[in-house]
């Protein structure tokens, strides 16, 4: 995930370079194609009136998914042994809250997985699936899991990923997880037509999501797609009805600025939200101007948001780079709350916000000293899937 480290697109059956746009309905309703990879392809025809919904993290559970990382990645330089007992840890929590579902490469790294993590959760909370990878960030290159508002049926919206604007190559096998996922599955796949990351948005359940300016409106992903354009299209398949843009991400995220790193919805009112209070710390600036503009934000029924802050980690570098430390890159499981900890001061303040804030949870602090070395958290790693 870093310059050192992670080093193509589909953007549904859209030629944005030589296409002439009357909006963006006209993209939206292009293509909803399930390919399931038997003698038999199926395939869903999209329907302009048909409208998905993506719940809040905080609700129910099935599974969370995650890809196992491997020592050919370029996502941890050097590093790869070291992160493993990370990985371990992250897996146990999550397995003893609900299912935990593996992409690895094939039988022998299932084995080798299988070996470290059975005695760390119990049987029935973990699977794997033959699906390979290029890298592990399973937050951007996995499925989105969002439900037809109609039918209410679960279907895999499958965003183009591009590796965070073609930074790094190659990231084939990383764009194809959502559509191996869905044939696993059976489950219905929808292409939106855009690509997007699930780190660059977060959504409250309740008709408001959260971004920023420099990651979506970055030309790196969808050149041809205004503002007006993205929000149509995020409003459609994410169940939304407003957009909230926050301005940069932090200092060392080469996502362009993901909001999993700076913002957070806790429940459906209420953000967390990184601040810096070293005014010579180049995030304070940015992370003040976004604490600005959240104070001027309002709910879609007019309330304004709540806003709690979290304090930013000690800097951290390795090899004269800034790497992306931030308490906000938590995850939630049905039972508790994974925190990424850096061995600072604020570990204990952040845990002490969040477990104000999540009172049925166990709040789980995990080191992440060696993982955030791929420029990545808890969140960045994983990807809910809703209980039916």
């Amino acid at each position: 995930m870093s310059e050192h480290s992670r080093t193509s697109s589909k953007f549904a059956d859209v030629d944005d370079t030589q296409e002439t746009r009357s909006g963006a309905e006209e993209r939206i309703e292009i293509r909803d194609e399930s390919e399931h990879r038997s003698d038999d392809v199926q395939r869903h025809s999209s329907r302009i009136w048909e409208r998905f919904c993506m719940p809040a993290e905080w609700e129910p559970h099935e599974a969370t998914w995650i890809s196992w990382p491997h020592p050919d990645g370029i996502s941890f330089p050097g590093h790869y042994k070291e992160v493993i007992p990370t990985f371990v840890e992250m897996a146990r929590a999550i397995g003893a809250s609900e299912i935990l579902r593996i992409n690895v490469r094939d039988a022998a790294q299932e084995a080798e997985v299988k070996k470290l993590l059975d005695a760390q959760l119990p049987p029935e909370h973990l699977e794997f699936y033959h699906i390979s990878t290029q890298e592990p960030w399973c937050r951007d290159h996995g499925p989105i899991f969002a439900r037809n508002e109609k039918t209410k049926d679960l279907t895999i919206l499958d965003f183009g990923y591009n590796a965070w604007g073609e930074k790094y190559r190659p990231f084939d096998l990383d764009d194809k997880v959502p559509s191996l996922i869905a044939d696993f599955l059976n489950l219905p796949r929808v292409e939106p037509g855009i690509v997007l990351e699930g780190g660059s948005i977060d959504v409250n359940g309740a008709g408001t999501l959260l971004t920023t300016e420099a990651c979506l409106l970055n030309p790196n992903r969808n050149p041809n797609f205004s503002r007006d354009d993205l929000e149509k299209i995020l409003k459609k398949f994410l169940g939304v009805s407003q957009i909230l843009w926050l301005g940069d991400g932090i200092e060392g995220d080469d996502t362009d600025g993901h909001i999993d790193d700076i913002t957070r919805f806790v429940n459906q009112d209420t953000v967390v939200t990184v601040v810096e209070k070293n005014s010579a710390d180049p995030n304070h600036a940015i992370l003040e101007n976004n604490l600005k503009r959240l104070r001027a934000m309002k709910l879609v029924d007019g309330r304004p948001l709540n806003i709690i802050e979290l304090p930013m980690p000690p800097r951290i570098e390795r090899e004269d780079q800034r790497l992306p430390a931030s308490h906000a890159n938590f995850y939630i499981t049905n039972y508790s709350v994974l925190l990424p900890v850096f061995g600072g001061a604020s570990d204990q303040a952040a845990k002490g916000i969040l477990a104000d804030l999540f009172p049925t949870r166990t709040i789980v602090p995990i080191d992440c000293r060696e993982l955030i070395w791929g420029l990545g958290a808890f969140h960045c790693l994983t990807q809910q899937m809703p209980a039916l």
